[in-house]
């Protein structure tokens, strides 16, 4: 289904009980809201699973090209307004994670719970964002491809490439179907973002943090540091499992998952 939101079409999909407790699932970059495939087929009916994708990624308008957060986080509520949602649990992965962060220090109002995997609060590093500029590079440069086979070493560990060799190419299609411009935007998005480190404290939903044990991205060090801002907040490890820890062992994922959402 799409929606016209904020001057552009997003695609967005609902599942489970109409009336039960609205769970909007916000997907990493640059992926598409399909990643949330294991999530979706687990989830008990009872709730009302929202998936969509952010702007410029899958089936959703790329509007003028222009990224931020900001826009992602304008989508979202502009999404829930859509869909008559006034207050839902936001679970987001690691890009997702950056938009649910800043979505509840902008309208804390709008969110019951948070879930948060595999990200972090803190804005890119001058190294971080040097990095980024040469993954632009290497889109303009050398091709989609190229920087879609860098990206994958990145998110998964060595053993999930022999593991699980389906979800690798599952999200290798992903980011190849993405255009190279949307991309290139999101990245800059990316580096742009806001640090939202000092609203953690004024958090006061139930939050659930997670982290692959092997994630060099956003690293379980960094998880720590979010759990011991957030109060009462709780956090698990992953194992087995890198940057995409939903997919590379999502038994033990759901199990958080689905635990935390029975006790909202």
């Amino acid at each position: 289904m799409k929606a016209n939101i904020n001057g552009i079409r997003i695609y967005y999909t609902e599942s489970g009980n109409p009336a039960g407790l609205p769970v909007v699932f916000i997907h990493g970059f640059p992926f598409n809201s399909s990643m949330w495939t294991p999530q979706l087929k687990s989830i008990s009916g009872k709730y009302r699973a929202i998936t969509f994708d952010v702007r410029g990624h899958g089936e959703s308008d790329f509007g003028d090209g222009q990224f931020l957060i900001e826009f992602f986080v304008d989508d979202l509520f502009g999404l829930l307004d859509y869909l008559k949602i006034e207050k839902a649990v936001l679970v987001g992965l690691s890009m997702g994670g950056y938009i649910a962060l800043r979505a509840i220090e902008r309208h804390p109002e709008r969110v019951a719970a948070l879930v948060l995997c595999d990200t972090k609060s803190a804005a890119d590093t001058n190294e971080v964002k040097i990095r980024r500029a040469r993954q632009i590079q290497i889109v303009k440069s050398v091709g989609i491809a190229r920087f879609a086979e860098d990206f994958l070493k990145a998110i998964f560990s060595e053993e999930t490439f022999i593991r699980l060799p389906s979800i690798v190419d599952m999200i290798r299609n992903i980011i190849l179907k993405t255009s190279p411009l949307s991309v290139a935007s999101t990245l800059i998005a990316l580096a742009a973002r806001t640090d939202t480190t000092r609203a953690l404290p004024e958090i006061k939903v139930p939050t659930l943090i997670m982290v692959g044990e092997r994630d060099t991205l956003t690293t379980p060090a960094d998880a720590l540091e979010v759990k011991n801002q957030i109060p009462n907040s709780e956090m698990h490890i992953i194992p087995n499992a890198a940057h995409m820890s939903n997919l590379e062992n999502s038994s033990a994922f759901n199990k958080h998952l689905f635990d935390f959402l029975e006790k909202i």
